[in-house]
């Protein structure tokens, strides 16, 4: 069905799916607008989802909107120090950032979740989780109003990164071990604060750690038991370590089956990132004049779990591809219906399913492209077939390209084949031809493409 690298495991599984599967992504923290590197993550879930659907199988997915806890290197909420930079409430910010979140996944053609919860909302269940884990003696309360868990009490922590706990050194910003925690590495499942945001708890005013809410989320909307927790390579550590050992202990037994990460975008060699000022936004893609699927497609060109290094010439080829793409397919649309090439499709279909090869389902698709075998009406029935996973948009020029005068459409696949045989002087004619009926003929790299006079 589908295969996919588990990085607990440290090699491709085959997931186990039946008739539904259930999958967590980790959301955004919504104090900034997304990059496009962060889009790539997601991107990976909506791969795994689109797949499945493929062979008809259900998915329920879940990924949630992170509008508290995250705290930055100084301490400080992300959301509430923006606010602050924006002149802005907390709840403003947060819905604005989140909005521009979901428009981009819109644009990128990302299958909403079924379910989407604010941490700021399920508060209760996040107190709820850290009272049980409190009573199974896996976390402990301080003076203070915080709440820790207890590290040395879930023994298979560092699994999916390989961090060994006895290995575990403090934070590099921290001078001296947190006296307050019974092991340097313990973390905070409730920090005491007062403001806009924070929430009375047994344990004092406080809000959330960032890593319980996606226990919490992810155990209410998914259940004790689900297949597939995605996310980015840099969360393997800590906030999935952490995340695990809560819902585990929680739970009484392994939550997650399979756990899956993308690897990091740079873009013309560096690491996107606020801090190195390398940060390009899908808007940014937009205003160049270039189709926000461009990033799509560019994305597809590499496998989700290798570094991709993205630039804006290779923005502009993908775009150029989704155009030509799409007015071939406009073109078949005006064939004759054939049954779809059934040999490419079975090999696109193949490379999907074995660990996201999309690199390779591409292309299959540019050889049916060129295949000069295959009619036209084949070729339009499997690149819309394959645009299921794809999700390029590729039948979106249907009915707006203009119509081919009466018998243009043979002439066309006529020439196509000359050209495949270099009997040129077909071609030639073929082409004065198609010239008497108004089609002009322009061959290309790829190969012919034709408008009308």
């Amino acid at each position: 069905m589908l295969r996919i690298y588990d990085t607990r495991a440290r090699q491709v599984e085959e997931i186990a799916a039946g008739r539904a599967l259930r999958i967590y992504t980790c959301g955004p923290t919504v104090y900034r607008h997304a990059h496009v590197g962060n889009l790539r993550t997601y991107l990976m879930s909506d791969l795994i989802r689109r797949v499945l659907e493929l062979r008809r199988v259900r998915v329920l997915a879940c990924r949630n909107i992170t509008d508290v806890g995250h705290l930055s290197d100084q301490g400080v909420d992300k959301v509430v120090a923006q606010a602050q930079a924006e002149e802005r409430s907390v709840r403003e910010l947060a819905r604005s950032y989140e909005d521009a979140f979901v428009a981009d996944t819109s644009a990128l053609n990302l299958r909403p979740p079924e379910h989407s919860p604010r941490a700021s909302e399920t508060i209760e269940l996040m107190v709820e989780l850290i009272a049980k884990l409190i009573e199974r003696g896996n976390a402990y309360a301080v003076p203070d109003g915080s709440v820790f868990f207890d590290v040395r009490t879930f023994p298979t922590y560092g699994e999916i990164s390989g961090n060994r706990v006895d290995a575990l050194k403090p934070a590099h910003r921290i001078d001296a071990v947190d006296p307050r925690k019974r092991f340097h590495a313990d973390w905070a499942l409730w920090k005491p604060a007062d403001g806009e945001l924070s929430w009375e708890t047994p344990w004092g005013r406080g809000f959330p750690g960032w890593h319980v809410e996606c226990s919490a989320m992810s155990l209410r909307y998914l259940g004790a038991r689900f297949e597939i927790h995605t996310g980015g390579i840099d969360l393997r550590f800590p906030h999935h370590e952490d995340e695990r050992a809560q819902s585990d202990s929680v739970a009484g037994h392994e939550v997650v089956r399979h756990w899956v990460h993308g690897e990091h975008l740079l873009f013309d060699g560096r690491k996107m990132a606020k801090s190195t000022g390398n940060v390009v936004l899908l808007s940014d893609v937009v205003a160049a004049g270039l189709d926000p699927l461009a990033v799509r497609l560019a994305f597809l060109e590499h496998r989700y779990r290798q570094q991709l290094n993205l630039t804006w010439d290779t923005l502009r080829a993908a775009d150029r591809t989704l155009r030509r793409w799409r007015s071939r397919v406009a073109g078949w649309a005006e064939s004759v219906s054939e049954p779809m090439a059934a040999g490419q499709v079975q090999r696109m279909e193949a490379a999907f399913e074995d660990d996201l090869d999309t690199p390779s389902a591409l292309r299959i698709l540019r050889e049916l492209e060129r295949d000069e075998s295959v009619p036209p009406g084949a070729k339009f029935e499997a690149f819309l077939h394959v645009d299921q996973v794809l999700a390029l948009d590729l039948s979106t020029e249907i009915g707006r390209a203009p119509t081919l005068p009466a018998g243009a459409g043979e002439l066309l696949t006529a020439r196509e084949r000359a050209r495949a045989t270099q009997d040129w002087a077909a071609s030639d004619r073929l082409r004065d031809e198609l010239a008497e009926r108004g089609v002009h003929v322009s061959d290309t790299p790829e190969g012919q493409t034709w408008s009308l006079s």
